[in-house]
């Protein structure tokens, strides 16, 4: 079986445009549905008739992350000169493109024995509504519009203020001249027998009254654009995973397409910054509504994606750094030093009526930026990329102790200071993620265990980096001795011992918040914990009312306020899933890090295309079960995809240095379990070395690493400290 996410629909997608079309091509406006473009609804109603009835849709599908093919029939009906035609006498093809607009190819087959003479329309509606309004069913025309039809093309404008768009729909390479009818376009089509009709629709968006074509050539759906070559490009050079598993494979190759095809070239100039490769840049959050740059979740795909593409992460530390902010600003919960949440393009961001100008209400992300920092120099030893980035993470850290810590007692706390800011600001930024044990909202300002611990990662991980590239053993011991002290107070203030757990977090008081959650998982994946309790919490979040049997549940089944469909009440969220695997691997807890691994392998193989969405449901599973969706999830999302190569990595004990004189070493510790008895990687990077290798585990569970090929100053070395 193949379960679908979300209601059925075709989307594509391409930079920071997406399309959504019901599966017969068709948008509605009082749908989730339309063309998009800097988070603005360009094309808000789309329909087709032909012979003045809809045609009969026969497949549909989406054929790449940026095209989807249409094919229809005709319905019994009427030509032009009204003689009747039967049904299935004509073959129409839709191929919808997108890539700084949209290209459609509209091709008419005549297979009936005799000439035919029909019409072709094509309605469409723009509503120029801002993607937060769409989302919330609730669009609003604020400003005004206005159309014309003038030498062949039709030209829709909106204004409100300062903010402006433009929608232009021009027939291209058209066999018959169109006409602009009751607000659509109308071809009066003649074909013979045998003969096809053809004409291209390019819908042009543009924000400064200028539009360029979209970039392919008529009926070349795949053809080689700058961007579509850059994705290839990118795949062709990152680490190749083949498995024993074709499950595992599959679901790998997915995930690494769908993290190419996510790439924001809006962020090109700032992501690769001068004499940076082309392999630093962007990825949007996710499809459809998180197709924007996101501190978070840009940061947390860096980690997960070392492995892939090393210098992957060069491309969100640098677009990050020029949104850092550098004054105090209540409206967007801006303060000097903090990496943003989530900026947008929209009129409601235009027009300041949201924060995300951007936004800035997120506490991890800062924090992260340390930590992927440190973490991404391991991987590419780019001394000038470290460099660069120096400045923002030094402006990081002091956040982290000033603003990060509201009341200077060493913890790490949240609080909204904007009237429309987030009440949560941790990953679990839900509204109602953060409660007490009797469902009621926890109070700020809140201190998250996970959040404790992240902070402990990061200054660790910057403490190597000042001690062995900039020689400052005092700035060093600093930031040991300061994780060190915030280890103490994790272990006295959030150890809960009567559930074997840590608390989720610590209210406005500093009094526990008591509710059962996965946040502990994370905060082994930090290592910021007590060894000898890793194994209760593992066992923990493995008990019944955590573990789902397709991944562990945001929060426990006997909590009151438990829903399985909620966002962050209950849902299986693949990255926290594989954020906590990494954290049984830390503590020795192989077996339990492999049963997570299964669960989210096993849930992959059901979704379509073995594409593992943003969440899905806390839903027990049984032995007729199948992963059910939530509602709105993010297909493909950025994180749910590098979570994929995460657990490979974890699976591994995979980790690199570049950084050392000696040359470039590859580390492994390897625990497939019997269900992955072997994984090679091709092409794998570090620095500017690069080997491929092969792990096998036998019938005994015992490993064996061969290197197939690898660069001369390039080590390899075990858990058994052999060098090969």
């Amino acid at each position: 079986m193949e379960i679908r996410v979300g209601p059925p629909t075709i989307t594509i997608h391409a930079d920071d445009q997406f399309c959504v079309s019901a599966t017969n091509a068709e948008m509605s406006s009082t749908l989730e549905q339309g063309y998009f473009a800097a988070d603005t609804r360009l094309v808000s109603g789309y329909r087709v008739k032909l012979g003045r009835v809809r045609p009969v849709l026969l497949n549909s599908a989406a054929t790449g992350h940026h095209c989807a093919r249409f094919e229809f029939t005709n319905p019994a009906t009427k030509q032009a000169n009204g003689t009747p035609l039967a049904e299935s006498s004509l073959h129409l093809r839709l191929d919808r493109t997108i890539g700084r607009g949209v290209h459609e190819d509209y091709d008419l087959t005549n297979y009936s024995r005799s000439r035919v003479e029909i019409d072709l329309e094509i309605s469409l509606e723009s509503d120029f509504a801002d993607l937060f309004d769409v989302k919330a069913h609730q669009p609003v025309l604020r400003g005004w519009l206005h159309s014309s039809w003038e030498s062949g093309r039709l030209t829709v404008d909106y204004h409100n203020d300062a903010f402006a768009r433009r929608l232009i729909i021009e027939p291209a390479e058209s066999d018959t001249p169109a006409s602009y009818v009751n607000g659509g376009l109308l071809f009066r089509i003649a074909v013979e027998p045998r003969q096809a009709w053809h004409t291209c629709l390019l819908w042009r968006s543009a924000a400064d009254g200028s539009a360029g074509n979209p970039p392919r050539r008529c009926g070349d759906v795949h053809g080689d654009s700058d961007q579509h070559s850059a994705k290839k490009d990118w795949v062709s050079r990152a680490t190749t995973f083949i498995t024993s598993s074709p499950v595992v494979t599959q679901t790998v190759a997915q995930a690494v397409d769908d993290l190419a095809g996510l790439r924001m070239h809006r962020h090109d100039r700032h992501a690769s910054g001068e004499g940076q490769s082309a392999d630093s840049w962007v990825p949007a959050a996710g499809v459809p509504w998180f197709v924007t740059l996101f501190g978070r979740d840009s940061l947390i795909v860096s980690m997960q994606t070392l492995a892939l593409s090393p210098r992957f992460a060069v491309g969100s530390l640098n677009a990050l750094a020029a949104l850092q902010a550098d004054d105090y600003d209540d409206a967007r919960d801006a303060q000097p030093g903090k990496i943003s949440h989530e900026i947008r393009h929209g009129e409601l961001a235009t027009l300041k009526l949201i924060p995300h100008t951007p936004y800035y209400g997120t506490h991890e992300a800062t924090t992260l930026y340390v930590l992927v920092a440190a973490a991404a120099w391991r991987w590419h030893a780019d001394r000038e990329a470290l460099d660069r980035v120096r400045p923002n993470v030094e402006r990081a850290l002091a956040w982290i102790d000033k603003d990060g810590d509201i009341d200077g007692d060493g913890l790490q706390e949240y609080k909204t200071r904007a009237p429309h800011g987030y009440y949560n600001q941790a990953w679990k930024d839900a509204g109602d993620a953060i409660l007490y044990d009797n469902g009621e909202l926890a109070d700020l300002p809140i201190a998250l265990c996970e959040v404790q611990g992240l902070v402990v990662m990061a200054k660790r991980a910057w403490a190597d980096v000042l001690e062995q590239v900039y020689l400052d053993a005092a700035g060093a011991a600093r930031l040991r001795d300061q994780a060190a002290r915030l280890v103490e107070l994790i272990e006295t203030k959030f150890w809960w011992d009567a559930e074997g757990t840590y608390y989720l977090g610590l209210d406005g008081a500093k009094q526990p918040i008591m509710s059962v959650a996965s946040n502990p998982g994370q905060l082994l994946w930090t290592g910021a914990v007590d060894a000898g309790r890793a194994a209760r919490v593992a066992r923990r979040l493995l008990a019944d009312d955590m573990w789902s049997g397709w991944g562990i549940r945001t929060l426990s089944d006997r909590h009151v306020a438990y829903n399985p469909f909620s966002y962050q009440l209950g849902s299986v969220w693949p990255h926290d899933n594989a954020l906590i695997a990494a954290g049984f691997r830390n503590y020795g807890l192989d077996a339990e890090a492999a049963v997570v691994a299964r669960a989210l392998f096993d849930a992959a193989e059901l979704f379509s295309s073995r594409r593992l969405p943003e969440l899905f449901a806390g839903l027990p599973r049984d032995d007729g079960a199948f992963p059910v969706q939530y509602l709105g999830a993010n297909v493909p999302q950025a994180w749910a995809s590098g979570a994929v190569i995460h657990l490979l990595a974890v699976l591994l004990g995979l980790d690199a240095d570049a950084t050392g004189d000696a040359g470039p070493v590859v580390r492994l510790r390897p625990a497939l379990p019997d269900w992955l008895t072997q994984v090679r990687l091709d092409g794998l990077t570090v620095g500017t070395a690069s080997v491929d290798l092969e792990v096998t585990r036998d019938a005994a569970g015992q490993h064996t690493v061969e290197v197939l090929r690898k660069d001369s100053n390039l080590t390899v070395i075990t858990d058994r400290e052999q060098r090969r």
